[in-house]
């Protein structure tokens, strides 16, 4: 069956444009073709297939050299001034090996010679669809990436929490106070502290991430303030801290909360005397740093038992961030982790695996403890071909009721993420009326453009 040849079917299956002069040739490859699972539209004149190729085909051009007035030559030199992207499979007689090399010269995908076996040709189609597939994913990417604001790409989500949340890190990055980000493990904490720094005036200089609950008790004056040359046992030579290394940025103390007690002594007078003097001198050095400090622990418990210096956490969450939990919004998920699941591909030089709204309503079901980091790695695990969890989801908390409730919320967001905020595919999927789907999308406050939809109905 032929679809429409400007872009590709309508059911997903790759498009192939046969051009041959002779008929006999364009039936029987035609019908090897579609018996493969290919749409195929066939032609007896090259320039006709112009007519129906553009940057957005989303398919494969098959055509025979040796054809009056408009050869497959020159179609292939025409194709690749529209999109040098778009595989193009010429076909000849035997023997025109010097005619193949110069097809390869100004690229063609691949040359088959007469007579070539069926298989052959239907794995060179099926290479070519897949290039040209992932090559189409990979444009759509960089241009969304290109128009998308990049705060909105770093700390993904449409639920208000998220929202709220990018407008006040965007208010925050303008000024120059110091921060306090609180969050579960795994919830983004120094991708916000990186996205205030880059959206600040210190963009272009240094930032620097210290995990304080990695650094060893024995050291970590020494690799944040830095030391003069014999100023301990092994101190052969001066060595700078990740004070000075920050200077002039964005120093991000991560896991502020693992810091001892001596040690958040002089945290506090570095941040309000913006100075620091190196293990072994009493020079004081002046610090232009921004503090951007992050818990995933209760400071406001711990100072209460004294276990965190009041003082400190006063000084430091002059604007404090709060990162939520994935679980707290749910809604975000099908979204998030299809975007992950993007991000995992194109690391690994992949095309990124249809997400079907059967996974996206089991992501929607889990509970995600690790929250987005928990996810990246399950998305990784997805576009290499392995389970997404390796254990059965956590049940949901909650009556029967609520959960109910979470589950239909859920299962509706993540048919719309699967069809672009398309109302008719979700409401046909999920066999219901376009009304109910209205109703329920009303209730759980879900709106089409958050799913991709470029416009409400």
């Amino acid at each position: 069956m032929i679809k429409d040849p400007k872009t590709g079917s309508d059911d997903g299956a790759p498009l192939v444009l046969l051009v041959d002069d002779e008929e006999d040739v364009r039936t029987s490859i035609g019908q090897a073709l579609e018996l493969e699972g290919f749409d195929t539209a066939a032609f007896a004149r090259a320039e006709r297939v112009l007519e129906r190729v553009s940057g957005q085909f989303a398919g494969v051009i098959v055509s025979d050299i040796r054809m009056p007035k408009f050869d497959g030559m020159a179609l292939l030199d025409a194709v690749r001034a529209i999109d040098p992207d778009i595989p193009v499979i010429l076909i000849t007689g035997h023997g025109d090996v010097p005619l193949a090399v110069e097809a390869m010269r100004r690229g063609a995908y691949d040359f088959l010679e007469k007579p070539f076996a069926t298989a052959r040709l239907i794995e060179s189609v099926s290479r070519a669809a897949r290039l040209r597939r992932m090559a189409l994913e990979n444009r759509s990417m960089r241009a969304e990436l290109a128009d998308a604001d990049p705060l909105d790409h770093k700390l993904v989500g449409q639920a208000a929490t998220m929202v709220e949340l990018r407008d006040k890190l965007r208010a925050i990055a303008a000024s120059d106070i110091d921060v306090l980000i609180l969050g579960e493990t795994g919830t983004g904490k120094e991708l916000a502290a990186r996205a205030v720094h880059e959206l600040s005036d210190r963009a272009d200089k240094p930032f620097v991430a210290v995990n304080l609950a990695a650094l060893p008790s024995g050291s970590i004056e020494s690799e944040l303030f830095g030391h003069e040359a014999g100023a301990f046992p092994g101190a052969h030579r001066a060595r700078y801290g990740k004070f000075e290394h920050a200077r002039d940025g964005t120093l991000f103390l991560d896991e502020i909360g693992a810091a001892p007690l001596a040690l958040q002594a002089k945290l506090l007078r570095v941040i309000e005397d913006r100075a620091i003097e190196r293990l072994g001198s009493n020079e004081r050095l002046p610090l232009n740093v921004r503090f951007i400090a992050a818990s995933n622990r209760d400071l406001t418990a711990m100072a209460a038992s004294g276990e965190f210096r009041d003082d400190l956490l006063y000084r430091l969450a002059v604007v404090t961030l709060r990162i939520p939990a994935l679980r707290e919004r749910m809604e975000d998920a099908p979204r998030l982790f299809q975007h992950l699941v993007h991000q995992a591909a194109r690391r690994v030089g992949r095309s990124a695996p249809e997400v079907t709204p059967e996974t996206l309503a089991a992501i929607s079901l889990m509970e995600w403890p690790g929250n987005v980091r928990e996810m990246r790695n399950a998305a990784e695990r997805f576009v290499l071909g392995l389970p997404v969890h390796d254990a059965p989801p956590i049940p949901m908390a909650g009556t029967l009721a609520e959960q109910t409730e979470r589950f239909e919320k859920n299962a509706i967001a993540a048919t719309l993420a699967r069809h672009a905020g398309s109302l008719k595919a979700t409401y046909e999927a999920l066999g219901m009326s376009r009304k109910t789907l209205y109703e329920k999308m009303q209730r759980y406050n879900l709106k089409r453009q958050d799913f991709g939809a470029e416009s409400d109905d």
